[in-house]
């Protein structure tokens, strides 16, 4: 188990980001959460086996259609043991 912590920058709002990593996250078995930021960012967190977790910040990396990815900071963090995956 490994976790990430993914702030996601550039046109990531109102195009349906946190639903579709919502989606994924489960389709895959990851925990966490997503949410939106006050500056416009997206920021998730993200635990589980180390190829799902690298699947799910590929998809960051790219977006969902209509996103726009400019820039995407990532992290390592100590693993709390979270169990589903949530929209904040």
């Amino acid at each position: 188990m490994i976790r990430r912590h993914v702030v996601v920058r550039g046109f990531v709002q109102g195009v349906f980001f946190r639903d579709a990593v919502r989606r994924l996250a489960s389709s895959l078995g990851v925990s966490g959460w997503v949410r939106n930021t006050r500056d416009g960012a997206v920021e998730a967190v993200f635990e589980g086996e180390p190829d799902s977790v690298a699947r799910l910040v590929d998809f960051c990396r790219r977006g969902p259609r209509g996103a726009r990815v400019d820039d995407l900071e990532l992290s390592e963090e100590i693993v709390e043991g979270l169990s589903g995956f949530s929209i904040r």
